[in-house]
């Protein structure tokens, strides 16, 4: 894609890749370069800084500013002062747990900035592993721990808790991504990620003062990688933006080199001294505090800026960087890499396309031996009299419940010309006096978990086992339950199998033979005319859900 006249959003635009992402992006004139930063002044300060460089993109460059991790109403609030909010830390919690709905992606920073702005291309330059892991969740779960043998483990303790775990929050900023941009239109994501160690194996010496290797630091590595798996398959969602990742494996430096005071979180260091010697049995505890003293003035020095990582003086700078250990990269190799991959140019350093290069898929030997399995496991089935039709353990239960309805449906109209002219109502009336007189396939179905739905909907049979039960605050036969593991026996839902049953076969008589090439897929046992439940199933999953395999 090319960038003129395009909008295009830079997460973690104040910072050291993104304002070096900013800045390439600018040489190709957008329409509109949105800078998104954690505070204010960074994305402030960091728009001011490129339209001091261009001066033509005064109304080209905009800022916005939050926390992207947490709904929009608590964006603006540092992070301490949410947990320490009872109503705003629930909030934070239900809005990572609970189940993803158009309510939840809108009432979000990040779903509501995607819904917003409408970018159509975005370049993720946060440090989304880093963001989430530092949040020490070993730490926390020590606390709950000595929390619960002190009995005061209450519901602000484990809230506390459940803000500090890693996985369900990249989930749930996944998620809300992914359904933001699909909404938006946005047609490119980049992400620019990171290994945790800048490259460095576990024997790395940089380590946050606990064993090595840190846990705390290889919690970031394990998020890394999670994120970055999470983007393959975000890559191959139908109606997902071309997905990429550039993910640097060594130190980013350097942002600008200066003398002055020394800063830490947008403050300056303050300086302390010591008055005497402590005895080692009072250095730690209460009196402490008089073995030493504040010193006016702010820690200076020569430092080099290097952006997220902070300011680092000669010797760290040279440490670091040596030959054999981080070494380094700098910004502007970072978001050549980027500006690239977004114009079509392959660079070779796309982690998604990888993955897609080295994972194994499907394969011919596969396919071949398909067909003569599923002739293998009929003729089985015939020979022994099994209604083998679903166990449950592959799940969801979706899948065991669709497979017992067209095996219903295959035992009452055994062709798709059949089926696709069946009676709703004399259908359900039949599949009902079935069930009710063929003990064998009622007690599969019961057993594996599947209440089934009669035809009056006003009762069904059930077994031990109940997969999907009811959902709170819900009637009982609410469709979302019922649709994702209840055989429902209602006319309603055999009118929906004859709907299928008729498309199925007006597609199979459509498509072009095999004479006529190789555009129409052509699966196992169409050329019969017979319904089969695996046949039905597989593509009601691909159609009708959505779920079509788009990579191979």
């Amino acid at each position: 894609m090319e960038l003129r006249d395009r909008s295009v959003l830079v997460l973690g635009g104040a910072g050291l890749v993104g304002l070096a992402v900013a800045r390439r992006v600018l040489d190709h004139e957008p329409r509109r370069l949105i800078l998104s930063s954690l505070r204010d002044w960074e994305a402030e300060g960091a728009r001011d800084e490129l339209v001091r460089e261009y001066p033509g993109a005064a109304g080209v460059v905009e800022a916005r500013a939050g926390d992207l991790f947490v709904p929009d109403a608590l964006k603006d609030r540092p992070r301490a002062e949410v947990l320490g909010d009872a109503a705003a830390r629930r909030q934070l919690v239900d809005e990572v747990y609970g189940e993803l709905t158009l309510e939840v992606l809108e009432r979000s920073a990040l779903g509501r900035l995607l819904l917003g702005e409408r970018p159509d291309v975005i370049v993720d330059c946060i440090n989304t592993a880093g963001a989430l892991a530092y949040r020490n969740a070993f730490a926390s779960a020590q606390e709950l721990r000595d929390r619960a043998e002190a009995g005061e483990a209450d519901a602000e303790a484990v809230e506390r808790h459940l803000a500090t775990l890693y996985l369900p929050q990249l989930i749930r900023h996944v998620q809300v991504a992914l359904e933001g941009m699909k909404r938006a239109g946005t047609a490119i994501y980049v992400k620019v990620g990171t290994a945790g160690t800048g490259g460095m194996g576990l024997n790395i010496p940089f380590t946050h003062s606990e064993e090595r290797p840190s846990r705390v630091l290889l919690a970031k590595s394990s998020l890394a990688g999670a994120h970055t798996l999470l983007l393959y398959l975000m890559a191959r969602t139908p109606g997902a933006p071309a997905v990429k990742e550039i993910k640097p494996t060594a130190a980013i430096s350097w942002k600008s080199i200066g003398v002055g005071p020394v800063m830490r979180g947008g403050r300056p260091m303050a300086r302390s001294d010591a008055r005497r010697p402590l005895g080692l049995d009072e250095a730690f505890g209460e009196g402490a505090a008089d073995g030493w003293s504040e010193v006016e003035g702010p820690l200076e020095g020569v430092f080099l800026d290097a952006g997220e990582n902070g300011l680092f003086s000669p010797p760290e700078f040279e440490t670091l960087t040596a030959l054999g250990l981080m070494e380094f990269v700098t910004p502007e190799e970072i978001a050549e890499n980027v500006v690239r991959e977004i114009r079509a140019h392959p660079t070779g350093k796309d982690v998604v396309a990888a993955l897609d290069a080295a994972t194994l898929g499907p394969t011919y030997r596969a396919g071949v031996l398909r067909s003569r399995v599923l002739d293998h496991m009929d003729a089985l089935q015939r020979e022994h009299g099994h209604a083998s039709v679903a166990y449950e353990m592959l799940g969801p239960p979706r899948l065991s419940k669709l497979l017992f309805e067209a095996d219903l449906v295959r035992r009452l109209h055994p062709t798709l010309d059949e089926a696709a002219a069946l009676d709703p109502e004399t259908t359900a009336r039949d599949a009902a006096a079935l069930v009710d007189a063929d003990d064998d396939l009622r007690r599969r179905i019961l057993s594996i978990g599947l209440p089934i739905l009669l035809p009056s909907g006003d009762r069904l049979l059930r077994g031990a086992l109940v997969k999907v039960p009811p959902e709170p605050g819900l009637p009982p036969d609410h469709p979302r339950v019922v649709d994702a593991g209840w055989v429902d026996l209602r006319p309603a839902n055999f009118t929906r199998w004859r709907d299928r049953c008729a498309t199925l076969r007006d597609e199979i008589a459509g498509r072009p033979g095999l004479d006529q090439g190789s555009r129409a897929d052509h699966d196992h046992g169409d050329e019969t005319g017979a319904v089969r439940p695996g046949r039905l199933a597989a593509w009601i999953f691909r159609h009708e859900d959505r779920g079509e395999r788009i990579k191979r």
